[in-house]
């Protein structure tokens, strides 16, 4: 087989396969087309919220986990001392 002649079957291949999935229903759905922008979405921008106060909540905790001297161990302290 000459490479012309594996071209067109090449070729061939493909448009039978596109005739047989338009037959069967198969769509193929480009990879970008989910994320276009279709307007404001009140579930993303809540999800939005949410991810920036647990990440403020983090911050705060791992402050606290890694301050040796802050102001929550020094109540800890005069609690402990009964002051």
């Amino acid at each position: 087989m000459n490479p012309f002649e594996m071209v067109v079957a090449i070729i061939a291949i493909v448009g039978i396969v596109q005739v047989v999935k338009a037959k069967m229903g198969v769509v193929r759905r480009d990879k970008g087309e989910d994320f276009i922008h279709r307007g404001p979405d009140p579930e993303a921008e809540r999800l939005r919220a949410e991810v920036k106060a647990l990440k403020d909540r983090v911050a705060v905790l791992e402050r606290l986990a890694t301050d040796s001297n802050t102001a929550l161990e020094r109540e800890f302290e005069r609690l402990r001392n009964g002051d």
